[in-house]
């Protein structure tokens, strides 16, 4: 039992290199760290990058009945009840127009996309390279196909950039007209103007009648800085990159050493 209130009403935790191991799973010193935090009171909402589609499986085998926020901000998702709440798609002409300026600076990128939707597929074009294969993606090999559907974001990898001179550079020639994300280790995305991780956890924590000042935030690559900037006190993992911990307020354990539970643990003490 907690020695004193948790201080918060909301626990926002990213997924990948956050709540979840190099193997994918989560550890049971975490879960039940989280238990204890929403015996106590705390909701507790996951935070991430991958769509609806690429989450799934990590909320079933967590029991996740809550609300979460998938696809950078895109989609806030009824987990108990197998619904979305809310979808923002990207405007596939104006990506069509960033990806033209990028290609005019850096030359062609290659491209997957994240089509929208529960059942959205992850489609792979020519010369993308994936990164995992546990997590289902259908490859094409005519690039059209990849605009053929509503999308929420588009990948890309080039040949020679690493991913934060891409994301720099790609910012650089479409930031007016999209936004560019470096979301993990070969993970540039390209989407919406104005979205990010912030916007998605505000509209979720509205419905839950929470405060940003009551909500602590994990995470570990830049895509999760929005959130440390809308949350009242964000944490980086041992593992984050440099701009996250710049930003944070703490930095705790990696994702493989329970680094979520280590805080929580000690706030749940008093």
């Amino acid at each position: 039992m907690p020695a004193a209130p948790f201080p918060y009403k909301l626990v926002a935790t990213d997924l990948d290199g956050t709540l979840l191991r190099e193997d994918n799973t989560v550890s049971g010193r975490t879960r039940e760290a989280l238990a204890a935090v929403t015996a106590a009171g705390a909701a507790h909402i996951i935070v991430t990058g991958r769509a609806v589609p690429w989450t799934l499986h990590i909320l079933d085998d967590l029991g996740y009945e809550g609300l979460a926020v998938c696809g950078q901000g895109a989609q806030v998702y009824h987990a108990g009840e197998h619904r979305l709440l809310t979808s923002l798609t990207l405007d596939r002409k104006l990506a069509k127009v960033a990806l033209a300026r990028i290609e005019a600076e850096i030359g062609a990128p290659a491209l997957a996309v994240s089509r929208d939707g529960l059942d959205g597929e992850v489609l792979i074009g020519p010369g993308y390279r994936t990164l995992d294969g546990a997590l289902p993606a259908v490859t094409v090999a005519d690039p059209a196909e990849l605009w053929s559907a509503p999308l929420n974001k588009v990948y890309i990898q080039h040949p020679e950039l690493d991913d934060d001179a891409l994301a720099l550079a790609a910012r650089a020639a479409a930031g007016g007209l999209v936004d560019v994300v470096m979301a993990g280790a070969g993970v540039v995305e390209i989407l919406p103007l104005g979205l990010s991780k912030a916007t998605g956890l505000s509209l979720a924590a509205r419905r839950l009648g929470v405060k940003a000042a009551d909500t602590i935030a994990f995470g570990d690559m830049p895509n999760d800085i929005p959130m440390f900037g809308w949350a009242g006190y964000g944490v980086a993992m041992a593992n984050a990159h440099d701009e996250l911990k710049a930003v944070a307020d703490e930095v705790t354990a990696s994702n493989e050493d329970d680094g979520i539970a280590v805080v929580l643990e000690k706030l749940l003490l008093g």
